[in-house]
């Protein structure tokens, strides 16, 4: 071996562990912090639970659980405003679940609530074909997710009425 080019050797380096546990181990480092160590680790204790050292976990519930309160909110806020037709109405687009292709080209072309969707569907499908990035496909998924959410359409409405 070359002499001067190799790291110092502390053969009882103090390796401390998050739970608590501490051991010595041989490294070229004088003490080691780990997170889990075989005192804690579900392999070896045969128990599961979540090591969450950067509160990932906790932040995705606290926002899972404010984008459900932000949705109760809004319902109860449409159901409150008056009518049922009213409220669907001035639903937003976000509650027939498109896919984000389809939600953004409404939403460049400023189309941002049913109302608004059900009016440029009433114009005619050429209408909506002339959005940029909104084909066939995109029309047919808008159609479809409208007629399953209860939506009619202005001009079956007036086809519905004539007969």
């Amino acid at each position: 071996m070359k002499k001067g080019i190799h790291p110092k050797y502390y053969p009882d380096a103090k390796v401390t562990c998050s739970c608590g546990n501490t051991f010595t181990v041989g490294s070229t480092k004088e003490t080691i912090r780990t997170d889990i160590c075989s005192a804690c680790h579900p392999f070896f204790t045969g128990e599961q639970r979540l090591v969450d050292t950067a509160g990932q976990v906790e932040r995705f519930i606290r926002r899972l659980e404010k984008s459900e309160e932000i949705r109760a909110e809004e319902l109860t806020r449409l159901e409150t405003e008056g009518t049922e037709e009213k409220a669907e109405e001035e639903a937003p687009i976000e509650v027939l679940d498109l896919s984000s292709r389809v939600y953004d080209c409404l939403d460049r072309a400023g189309i941002a609530t049913v109302e608004k969707a059900l009016e440029k569907l009433a114009e005619g499908d050429e209408e909506m074909l002339d959005i940029k990035g909104f084909g066939p496909k995109s029309l047919a998924e808008l159609k479809e997710k409208l007629q399953a959410e209860g939506f009619v359409l202005v001009k079956e409405e007036a086809a519905e009425s004539s007969q």
